[in-house]
């Protein structure tokens, strides 16, 4: 088979590289829970998490990573790897949907007689590099900001925006052309102060700035600033209700208390930040 739509000698994007690494180990760490729920004959939740891995994490964020622009080819080596992941994603499917699994593991490549599906070896599970998960679970937090802040300012996906960040202690940057790729940027900045005129939002404790556009609604900018305000204002509460709990101090775990209290702080910083960026706009 041949695939016209690919080219050997493209370079492979970071993101596509990235994207790889993450879906491995994604991979990874849902065939353990599927095997173990296999092993307590748990049926269909070991449905469930296969049908999660394939459209919740294959469909719905891989192949998005890994798509080309407008009428461009694939990488080879990023299409190679994306077809080993799918036949591994059938070999889990395949004895919910045998007869499906059969014709698309004959269609993606070439095969020997009787090297059928129903005899493949059943994937094994590799070692996982949680901090791969961790990354990019915050990698997608910053990018659902960036898509709310499209679908709020009616600013079509295919305009590229600016971001500008500025950090208030470490950040991860391993995501960063991942965000871009997914948030079509035209540039990702690192920044030391604030960012005028800009929309906003807050993730992991870092402040992060998209520049308005001609049409920004200032107003629905300040209404979406005061709800989340409000709505840090009322967790803290929440927080300050459970440590002045002397029944909760005296009996909570030193960890759990230490938690409540790192809460506290996060709810603290944010709020500052939020009365901040609410002045600029006032």
């Amino acid at each position: 088979m041949v695939d016209s739509w690919q080219s050997k000698d493209l370079p492979q994007p970071e993101s596509s590289k990235i994207a790889i690494e993450w879906f491995e180990v994604k991979f990874n760490e849902t065939l353990t829970q599927i095997n173990d729920l296999f092993d307590k004959f748990k049926i269909s939740e070991a449905l469930m998490a296969i049908y999660k891995l394939v459209w919740d994490d294959f469909c719905s964020w891989y192949l998005e990573m890994i798509k080309p622009g407008y009428k461009q080819p694939i990488d080879a080596k990023t299409l190679g790897q994306t077809k080993v992941f799918f036949e591994e994603l059938l070999k889990l499917a395949q004895p919910f949907t045998p007869f499906i699994a059969e014709e698309l593991w004959h269609l993606i490549r070439d095969r020997k007689e009787g090297e059928d599906i129903i005899v493949a070896e059943w994937p094994k599970v590799k070692k996982v590099d949680s901090s791969i998960l961790k990354s990019f679970e915050e990698a997608v937090e910053v990018i659902t900001n960036i898509r709310n802040i499209r679908k709020k300012n009616n600013i079509a996906n295919k305009v590229k925006m600016e971001l500008f960040v500025k950090t208030n202690g470490e950040i991860d940057k391993s995501m960063d052309s991942v965000i871009s790729k997914m948030g079509n940027l035209s540039s990702l900045e690192y920044v030391t102060e604030k960012v005028a005129q800009a929309n906003g939002f807050i993730a992991g404790g870092n402040e992060f700035y998209i520049p308005f556009g001609d049409a920004i609604d200032v107003e629905a900018e300040k209404a979406k600033l005061s709800e989340e305000l409000n709505y840090a204002k009322g967790f803290l509460k929440s927080v300050h209700n459970k440590l002045k709990n002397e029944k909760f101090m005296a009996g909570a775990p030193e960890k759990v208390v230490a938690i409540e209290k790192k809460k506290e702080a996060d709810a603290l910083g944010k709020i500052a930040i939020l009365e901040e960026k609410l002045a600029e706009l006032n």
